[in-house]
């Protein structure tokens, strides 16, 4: 199917389904039960930045930027970037140890629900099979449909498959290639680095001003065109059940295309008669159309509408690479409580190795969030918010990029979630001691009955007791993670 088939077909499925490219009948789509319900879910960063494994995921662009230490690294270790461009990391990207039922048995075993492999990174090389990009994982390097095999092991294993593509931004990706002796702008590869715009807004580290204007300059019609027939291919060939964007979609030029892309893809799972929604950053999508993702952070109190927190275990790196250092599975942990209680989601990001392997740092802390979601997981999956978030002085810093090293929690923490007549209060710095929670103290008027409260941790009912400042559970369990008591109302 050419471009302008593809084009055509976009405007058909429109015009005769459900769902038009106006925001008034996109507003009518709801969240999926089953991502709201499923809570947790995966995220995958792996292509040929992997093979670099150095610096982070934007290798690409780095190594053409004298101003990062990527450009010398490549030098010294690589060659200089014009004999030895990006694109000649592609024959090395063998992926001779990639498993994807392992990788899927690791993830089922870490409680998430659902997974999201980027299917193309600002990059530019596509990890599965499309008639739109030559430079492709199934072509070229492994020679294999990684992202076809990732969904049939996601499906087997009773879990959703989900996809992202990040293709939007190689608009200007790569035109850090114009300020250095490179292969960037070679005629026979310029279909992998292109278009590479050279416009002084997007050169060097001015991308990150210009990206964040929604007015600053945009893409051309070309592109635009090009992009939503390569993501309305994506959408048809693996029907992933979300589809995230990442950033500068929000861009004025991207507007109209945003509507018909949400427009195809929901009349698309009208067709396959799935639930799905798309996944957005900044303002590229209004309320209600779309899933709202804070990156590498999260919300300061409660969302009237689901939302998404997108993180990594690694720190530095989206990607694998050497020097990355890797969060503790107690603050992933205590993030997820956070984010749920917020009625939020979230995605926890693995940059596996270029062959194919999990770092041992990303699989013990995938290992240890499964044990502590088998004793616990009844207080995030399923559950929507409380009346409030929380209790105590601790809370996250609201915004993107406010990971960090975590927050720090103390016993007097809190965070609530509900479900079916119970209130989940999860102590966030457990010391052993009796827990006390001002939010059951007992009122009187109007006050709600506690007529049962078990450690999820144990499986045991515990002893409390309430007064005019606050419930008292009996507890001398000690634990490095979170506690979940499950507090039954009246």
């Amino acid at each position: 199917m050419t471009q302008n088939d593809y084009l055509q077909q976009i405007d058909e499925v429109i015009a005769n389904g459900k769902y038009k490219a106006d925001w008034q009948s996109l507003a009518n789509h709801k969240t999926p039960d089953w991502y709201y319900r499923d809570k947790f879910g995966i995220f995958i960063h792996w292509g040929l930045y992997s093979v670099a494994g150095f610096g982070n995921e934007w290798y690409s662009r780095n190594m053409y930027n004298a101003d990062h230490r990527e450009f010398e690294h490549h030098r010294k270790t690589f060659g200089d970037q014009k004999s030895f461009g990006y694109k000649d990391f592609i024959p090395l990207f063998k992926a001779d140890k990639f498993d994807a039922e392992k990788w899927v048995s690791l993830f089922k075993s870490s409680g998430a629900r659902f997974v999201m492999p980027v299917c193309e990174h600002h990059d530019g090389f596509a990890m599965y099979a499309t008639d739109f990009n030559r430079w492709n994982a199934v072509d070229m390097g492994p020679h294999r449909d990684v992202i076809g095999e990732l969904k049939t092991a996601i499906e087997k294993e009773g879990m959703t498959f989900c996809g992202s593509t990040h293709r939007a931004e190689h608009f200007f990706f790569m035109n850090t290639g114009a300020t250095c002796d490179s292969d960037v702008y070679d005629e026979e590869t310029f279909d992998f680095y292109g278009p590479a715009v050279r416009e002084e807004a997007y050169n060097r580290d001015n991308i990150f001003k210009t990206t964040e204007d929604t007015y600053a300059p945009g893409a051309t019609k070309e592109w635009l065109d090009d992009w939503m027939v390569r993501t309305c291919e994506l959408v048809d060939k693996y029907q992933p059940k979300l589809l995230y964007f990442d950033w500068w979609i929000h861009n004025y030029t991207f507007k109209p295309y945003l509507k018909k892309i949400a427009a195809y893809y929901y009349n698309r799972a009208e067709e396959w008669g799935e639930e799905v929604t798309i996944v957005y950053k900044h303002q590229a999508f209004p309320p209600t159309v779309a899933t709202f993702d804070v990156e590498r952070g999260a919300l300061e109190g409660i969302s009237p509408l689901p939302w998404q927190s997108d993180t990594a275990i690694g720190k530095h790196s989206w990607g694998y690479a050497c020097t990355n250092e890797y969060k503790s599975a107690t603050q992933v942990i205590c993030d997820l409580i956070d984010i749920v209680s917020k009625n939020g989601m979230l995605l926890l990001n693995v940059g596996p190795k270029p062959d194919g392997t999990i770092t041992d740092e990303e699989t013990k802390v995938l290992t240890d969030i499964g044990a502590w979601l088998s004793k616990n997981g009844e207080g995030i999956y399923g559950t929507t918010f409380w009346k409030k978030f929380g209790e105590g002085e601790a809370n996250v810093e609201g915004g993107f990029f406010k990971d960090g090293d975590g927050v720090n929690y103390t016993a007097s923490d809190f965070r609530f979630t509900y479900k079916g007549g119970i209130v989940y209060a999860f102590q966030m710095k457990p010391d052993g001691e009796d827990v006390k929670i001002k939010a059951f103290k007992k009122r009187g008027r109007h006050d709600c009955l506690v007529n049962r409260v078990t450690l999820l941790e144990t499986g045991e009912e515990v002893d409390f007791e309430r007064t005019d400042d606050e419930i008292i559970i009996k507890n001398s369990v000690k634990s490095d993670n979170p506690l979940c008591f499950k507090i039954e109302i009246d």
